[in-house]
């Protein structure tokens, strides 16, 4: 945006953008205007005509080196965005795509996997877009804001039940003292029953980050730290472990609990149901702050996502 300031009775109009700065004075401040916004058009039109033949699968590249690549979490959004970039839409030139090029996507993908994908895709490329907008000067608007994005599937309240927990024990192989990775992987899943924390979490748990009933998680999901109480449980399950406890990582826990549950027979479970049950349990022994705090939700309204109590259960409180 120009800058227009009176001086000495004349207009002085500055225009910056990037290392560009330029500056020029009139009689009238309507000149002035006029000048600057002339000035600006001249120059996004020809940073525009220079990517003009970049495609949108570029753009999302790009995106994945310069700014995908540095967040936390960052290996599941690279992968996406590669396979972004090799379905159709990504060959369009910036300079054609439109909302009905992105309508088109986003029928496709429907056709082939759930709403919820769908949904996690277009947050990913919508941001790429705007970055390209706001830091690059590729574009000039998202056409994702002209298409409906599809409806937020219903909240999962699939909770956990003692005899699967018993399945998914025996087909781990685990005792007091795990030493398979295989059998860690379920002790993961009983300490974020017994916690609330994620995978993520539990992976970067070592001995030094406990103190006394204390785990210190320097980073969390949402980008903070955050300290969880442990129960007397939580701190028996983790008495025989090493330095390192668990010593694996979020990776090696999503896949080896998808083989253990496999193994179990077992339908339709996640690792994070885990969450959603530990929430529900916890529900029981803390108010709910108490219970925001400990599980590191900071919107009550997402904790209402997790809390699955039954009307029966409430009634029993009353």
């Amino acid at each position: 945006m120009a800058t227009i300031r009176k001086r000495e009775g004349r207009w002085r109009a500055e225009v910056r953008r990037g290392s560009l700065r330029k500056s020029k004075t009139f009689a009238t401040k309507t000149a002035a205007q006029r000048w600057a916004t002339a000035l600006e058009a001249d120059i996004d039109n020809h940073k525009l005509g220079e990517v003009a033949n970049k495609s949108l699968g570029e753009l999302l590249a790009r995106y994945s080196d310069e700014v995908a690549a540095h967040k936390k979490g960052w290996r599941q959004e690279v992968i996406r965005l590669a396979r972004i970039g090799r379905e159709p839409v990504a060959a369009t030139p910036l300079r054609e795509l439109s909302a009905a090029d992105m309508a088109g996507w986003r029928d496709r993908r429907l056709r082939e996997v759930s709403a919820a994908s769908v949904r996690r895709d277009w947050n990913v490329i919508s941001h790429a877009i705007n970055v390209a907008i706001n830091e690059w000067g590729w574009m000039h608007t998202n056409p994702l804001k002209g298409v409906k994005k599809p409806p937020p599937p219903a909240a999962r309240d699939r909770r956990v039940r003692d005899d699967e927990i018993e399945l998914l024990r025996h087909c781990s192989g685990y005792d007091h003292t795990p030493e398979t990775k295989t059998a860690r992987t379920f002790l993961a899943f009983i300490l974020a029953i017994e916690t609330g924390m994620r995978a993520g979490e539990l992976a970067g748990l070592t001995r030094a980050s406990i103190t006394g009933r204390v785990a210190h998680l320097p980073m969390t999901k949402n980008g903070t730290r955050r300290d969880v109480p442990l129960s007397p449980k939580a701190l028996e399950l983790l008495e025989p472990l090493g330095d390192k406890l668990l010593d694996l990582n979020s990776e090696q826990i999503s896949s080896l609990f998808r083989k253990i549950r496999d193994r179990a027979g077992i339908n339709d479970l996640h690792f994070h149901d885990s969450r959603h049950e530990a929430i529900t349990r916890l529900a029981e022994k803390l108010d709910v702050l108490e219970l925001a705090r400990m599980v590191g939700i900071k919107d009550l309204k997402i904790l209402m996502v997790y809390y699955n109590k039954t009307a029966e259960q409430l009634a029993d409180k009353l």
